[in-house]
């Protein structure tokens, strides 16, 4: 499948690469990493995302590009649409399809669906920035630039926890390991996602730490964030990443939950695990999905009850 996308990308011109909205480190730095290496090969790209870069990755090279919305008077069609990290295309946009000739799904997510023309899904690779690397290794002639390296490296690290999740293997240090000989900063990328916070963010951080709830047994820890804490913080969903870290790491927790309200009446609940559970599986059973370490999933109702049906249902499971 790499020398078809290679081949694709070397007989076509105009590209739009693309991402799922509410995009995290590694959404949007794969995004930037191919869109910025189409560029380097003299190709017209748009980078495009239905939200704006989060403020911790707007360091990044070609950030300042990305747009939030598609031109739609002017039906601009493009050769090809990369949509990257996806796992199912309306978490893009299904108006891509209508946008562009041919569609390239390129995840790392086991339950990705078949929406394409092209379809490159390995759930084994650490990140799809990890795919990205892959792909462009794959040109003959082709030197990674260092905002091409920046990118791919900070792929790496939002998506496996600066090397601490299970998801990291040999691949992952291979690869981090060559783009820091092409010059890669590791301590400036990483003061770039851990600290440099706005004061703003560590108010919302601290009304959602005032949320949390532990289970019984202790297996399941959660916190929450509602509209109301982002009003009085004067934030938004993109100031949440990493929240999730915190219930993540208390001793002897298994599953950490962030409930965060997306508007009245509904829910998107993040998933980590720590142990055993699958929770990708949970997710499936809410309409969601992703890995079997983090996953995510939109529920209506109240909090109250969103939270009362997640934690039965996985109370159930780890019982």
């Amino acid at each position: 499948m790499i020398a078809k996308i290679r081949k694709l990308i070397e007989n076509k011109r105009r590209f739009l690469v693309a991402a799922h909205m509410n995009p995290d480190g590694d959404a949007i730095s794969s995004t930037l990493a191919l869109g910025n290496a189409l560029r380097e090969m003299g190709k017209e790209v748009v980078f495009f995302n239905g939200d704006p870069v989060p403020q911790v990755y707007s360091f990044l090279p070609g950030a300042e590009l990305l747009t939030s919305s598609l031109d739609q008077s002017a039906e601009e069609i493009y050769d090809v649409g990369f949509v990257l990290d996806s796992g199912e295309l309306r978490r893009a946009g299904e108006h891509l399809r209508d946008r562009c000739r041919i569609l390239v799904n390129i995840d790392h997510h086991v339950d990705s669906e078949r929406f394409s023309d092209y379809f490159w899904v390995d759930e084994k690779a650490s990140s799809t920035g990890t795919l990205i690397y892959r792909l462009l290794k794959n040109f003959t002639g082709y030197r990674f630039s260092l905002p091409v390296a920046t990118c791919l490296y900070t792929s790496l690290v939002s998506d496996t926890g600066s090397f601490r999740f299970a998801n990291t293997d040999k691949e992952t240090f291979q690869i981090a390991a060559e783009l820091l000989e092409l010059g890669v900063n590791p301590a400036e990328i990483s003061a770039h996602i851990y600290e440099d916070r706005e004061e703003r963010v560590l108010h919302l951080l601290g009304l959602a730490l005032g949320t949390l709830k532990l289970s019984e047994c202790g297996r399941i820890a959660s916190i929450s964030v509602t509209n109301a804490h982002m009003e009085a913080t004067g934030t938004g969903p993109e100031h949440t990443d990493g929240f999730i870290n915190y219930p993540r790491s208390i001793r002897g927790v298994e599953i950490a939950l962030l409930f965060r309200e997306a508007e009245p009446g509904f829910f998107k609940v993040g998933f980590r695990s720590n142990g055993n559970v699958d929770v990708a599986f949970v997710a499936q059973n809410f309409g969601g999905g992703g890995h079997a370490r983090a996953a995510g999933a939109t529920l209506r109702g109240t909090l109250d009850e969103v939270r009362e049906k997640i934690i039965g249902h996985i109370s159930q499971i780890i019982s």
